[in-house]
Parts: C-alpha cells; structure tokens; sequence
C-alpha cells in the first residue's frame, strides 16, 4: 500500500507489504516526518491508502499522540459513550470505566468535565478508551507520551496482557526500551519505505530464539494464529522446524501439543543464527525463506482478499480459543452507530453551538409567521428557512470534534461511519425544528387559503408541511455536508460556498426544496393543498448521495 497528501503530493509512504498475525507486538521505528503516524492511521483505518489495500480488518481501538482535552462532557461519560461505540452495553461500560480509570489512578476525575484535564490525565483517558474495548488490533501512536512513570508501567502491562490474549499491538515510541525484549518485529520507516530490522533487546544484543522441530500426522496444519509470529521452514518428510522468541516458545509448545489433531515434538534447541522476525506463521501453504524486508506480495490470511492483510482477523469457521474470546463478535454495526449517533448529539447538546442556529429560526419564525396568517404560507415559509438553518447545524456537527478524537471513534468504526452519523445528528436536529415550527404554524395560522374564504384542511395541510419541512432539512443536510469537510477544509472557503449553494437550492427549478416550497405557497392562493411525495423522495436520494460521496472522502482527505 502507499499514502500520499492531494493528488500530487509527495508520497508519504510507498510500496508497503505488511502482515500482521495475532498475538504479535510490533514496534515501528523512524526519524521524525518519515510517515510512522501514516502508516498507524493506516492500519488502525482512520485513512484509506491511495494505492493498495487493507483485508482482514478486526476490531480496533487506536491511542493518538496528542488526545485534546477540550471535548464537552466528563471524562467519565466520554469513556462511557465509546464504550457503547465499540460494541458495549451500558453496565459493562460504565464497569470497564471504572475499572481503566482506576487502574490508571485517574478515578478522581471520572465527573471532572474534559476541559479542566491536564495533558497527562486527558492521555490517560484516551489509552483507557482504547484499552476498555479489548481490541483484536491495538494501535498505540506515541501512547506512552505525557503518563507518569505508574501509568506508563499500567500501560506496559496492559500492553502485554493484550498480545497474550491473541491481539496485535502495534506501536511507535522514542524510547528505544519501550517494550524491549518483548518486540517481536520492529519495522523501519525512511524514504517512504517499510523494512523489517533485527529486533533488539535493551542491552543492544539479540533476543535470544528457539528452535522447535515437530511431526503431524499425514495432511495436517499447523495451529492457526502461533504466538510470536515463528519462523516456519518444512521438510520433504512433513516435519516443520519454528524458529521463535524464547518468550514465545512454551506458548507454541503447548498450541502444538494440544492441537486436534496433536503435533510430536522431535527436537528443541536454542537457535544459532538469528533469524528476522518477519515471516508469519501458516496453516496450510509453504512459508517462503525469511527475508530482511518483508515480501513483495504477502500472501493473505485464510478467508481474507488479495492484497495487504491487516492483523487479527477472524477467519471464518474457526471458533476463537478460551484466550482469544471475541465479547462483541455478536453486536450488530447498526447497534453501534446508534450508539455514535447518541454520543455525537451528546457533543452538540453539550456543546451549546447549536444555540445560534436555533435562535436565529425562532427569530425567523416570529418575523415571518403571524396569527391568523394563511396555514399553507406560513407552512411554506417556515420549511424554506429550515433549509439554512440545517446547513449549519451540519457543519457544526462535522466539525465539532477535534481531530484526534474523530481519529478514536474513526478506528473503532471506520471514518465513513463517523462522517454518516455527524450527518444523521444533524438531520435529527433539524427534523425536531421543523416539527416544532409545523405543529406552531399549525396552531397559529388559519385554515384558510389567501383569499380568506377557501378552507383548507387541516389534516392534509399538516401532512404537506411535515414532508417540506423534511424535504428542506434533506437539501440542507446535503449543501452542509458539500460545503464542509471533507470537501471543503478551510472555513472561509466553506462559509463562502455554503450562501450561493444554499440560494441555488431555493431558486433552481430542479431542485425538491424549490418544488416542496413552491407546492404549499401555490396551494395557499388557490386553496389546494399539495403533499410534496415527489419531492421529497428526490430529497431523500439527494442527501442519500451526498452522504455515500462524502462518507467514501472522509478517509481520503482527513
């Protein structure tokens, strides 16, 4: 895969063939700007590559470099919401809280509001978002940064604790002891390019290996998923030799042994030549000779695509064992998003920036919307302004996170999911507006036609203001969503778009905003009332559109 900023920007990364098997801690090194943050945005799913894929994508948790404390809630509650992001219910949410937040002799601040965290407490929260989840991949970029030194050895155990439990861990720090003797591949960014490095001990030597020679019965496999990622060579006679950490060898003896059906162990001996910790344990096809840079095609895991393979995927059929369980293999995603969706309009409530859009609608209604006024018109005008007022409140909602902590909820659902739900809060905002202002034209207005002596009625009439007043928050979710992020990242570029867009969408014949309009300030003149059907279905494949556009951007041009 490779990454690269704008479509003729330098690359960042190019040409990089990776595969990440479970219960493996991989260490990435570099000078600073050689594209280490890339390549864990990358793996964690915050970025799409620009050449190349990713397969095999398990659950992931990622811990930024920097995680800003200025997000509109408590460090509590936060952990709480991303919680139920990653699959959780709500009891084991608020458990697991408890639980991190202790851990990291940060329980004194589970009700302090984000805001008034140091740096070093805000990181604690985001390595306990990360940690509560029990990810399959774990991405830790500069983690250790800012904990005190018993937090920083918390997190080191943790660390542990989760490559023995079958997850990958992948992390970059400037400390060369970080996880010394534990690493089992360290990888080397320069050049835009990734090359696998002899992974060394603190004092600087070797970590010591062992070799594991075993015979299997006829046809058999070896044991998927081994820990330590061993190096496997096969002879002609069907036996194998693993070359692996000495860390790592009475894990792979015991998977060997109680594998059905058993491997026989035939010679153990510590390795002489170091072999590089690059090759990944296979259950079925020929390992290639190890190689001091990883291979230029990787062959992918079991089940998954052509292409790159990321860590930790489950492969369909095989049952998880007693120490990697899968706790949410069985939430479904739209569980999930529900849940984003829930915790994006807690940031908007909280935040209070939806006060001046709202304000500015009720001020707009009072002006324009009188009693005694004909229903149909007043219907007509309270829909028409909804379609600025939802603009904004979209790009607000796509906007209102920092970036680090629309990194956290992108690796735990995917970029294109949080840009969806940023969508869809704001929609539910302004469908909540506009039902208001109907249900206050209806009470206000007459159920007359301009003419004051045509009577309309008030059922249909009802009915035709709703679905304008969806359609116009439809058109407007979509104008936000186009001129705002992803699309548009400089602000006044994108307030000074968001004006002609928004006029276009109440002028252009074409438009559904224009025809649901239209349809209820003709029917007020001649008495008829016009449900908007038409319209409205337009609207919805409009925003539909504009969200699967923008949502596929979201991880190109973050």
């Amino acid at each position: 895969m490779g990454r690269r900023y704008g479509p003729r920007g330098p690359w960042v990364l190019r040409g990089a063939d990776l595969v990440l098997p479970p219960r493996t801690l991989v260490r990435v090194e570099g000078a600073n700007g050689t594209g280490k943050s890339t390549l864990l945005r990358l793996l964690a799913g915050i970025d799409a590559p620009t050449e190349g894929r990713l397969t095999g994508r398990p659950r992931t948790a990622y811990v930024p470099e920097r995680f800003p404390g200025a997000l509109p809630c408590t460090a509590g509650g936060y952990l709480v919401h991303l919680g139920r992001v990653h699959g959780l219910d709500t009891a084991e949410a608020v458990r697991r809280t408890d639980r991190w937040l202790a851990c990291f002799g940060a329980a004194g601040y589970a009700r302090t509001p984000m805001a008034r965290l140091s740096k070093g407490t805000s990181q604690k929260i985001a390595v306990a978002q990360a940690l509560l989840a029990e990810p399959d991949l774990l991405v830790l970029d500069e983690a250790w940064t800012g904990l005190d030194a018993a937090a920083r050895d918390e997190l080191d155990r943790a660390v542990a604790e989760r490559v023995a439990a079958g997850a990958t861990v992948v992390f970059v720090d400037h400390d060369p002891r970080r996880q010394a003797g534990a690493v089992d591949v360290t990888y080397r960014l320069g050049g835009g390019r990734l090359v696998a490095v002899p992974t060394r001990t603190a004092s600087g030597a070797a970590p010591p290996r062992v070799r594991i020679e075993a015979k299997g019965p006829t046809a058999a496999v070896l044991p998927s998923g081994l820990p330590g990622a061993p190096v496997v060579e096969r002879d002609t006679s069907g036996g194998v030799r693993l070359t692996v950490a000495a860390a790592h060898s009475d894990d792979v003896l015991r998977a060997l042994l109680t594998a059905r059906p058993g491997w026989h162990i035939t010679g153990l001996a510590p390795a002489r030549t170091r072999v590089p910790s690059t090759a990944v344990a296979t259950s079925a096809a020929p390992v290639p000779p190890p190689s001091p840079t990883p291979p230029p095609n990787p062959a992918p895991a079991r089940g998954g695509e052509d292409g790159v393979t990321a860590a930790g995927a489950d492969v369909p059929g095989r049952t998880p064992g007693p120490d990697r369980a899968v706790p949410f293999a069985g939430v479904p995603r739209g569980r999930r998003f529900a849940a984003l969706v829930r915790c994006q309009a807690a940031l908007l409530a909280r935040s209070q920036r939806w006060l001046a859009p709202v304000l500015l609608y009720a001020a707009f209604l009072a002006v324009g919307v009188q009693a005694g006024q004909p229903v149909l018109d007043s219907l007509g005008y309270a829909a028409a302004g909804l379609l600025s007022v939802t603009a904004w409140l979209t790009r607000l909602c796509v906007t209102q996170e920092p970036p680090a902590a629309r990194a956290v909820a992108a690796a735990a659902l995917g970029p294109a999911r949080v840009h969806a739900a940023a969508l869809v809060t704001a929609l539910g905002g302004a469908l909540v507006l506009g039902a208001v202002a109907t249900a206050f034209v209806l009470l206000t207005g007459e159920p007359l036609g301009n003419d004051r002596t045509t009577a309309v009625p008030l059922p249909p009439a009802a009915l035709a203001g709703l679905l304008a007043a969806v359609c116009c928050a439809l058109v407007g979710t979509a104008v936000g969503a186009l001129c705002a992020r992803p699309v548009l990242h400089r602000r006044g570029w994108s307030l000074a778009a968001t004006v002609p867009v928004l006029l276009l969408a109440l002028v252009t014949d074409g438009s559904p905003a224009k025809r649901a309009v239209t349809g209820l300030v003709t029917g007020s003149r001649d008495g008829t009332v016009r449900v908007p059907l038409l319209a409205s279905a337009g609207a919805l494949l409009l925003a539909a559109a504009v969200t699967v556009l923008t949502a596929r951007l979201a991880s190109s041009r973050e």
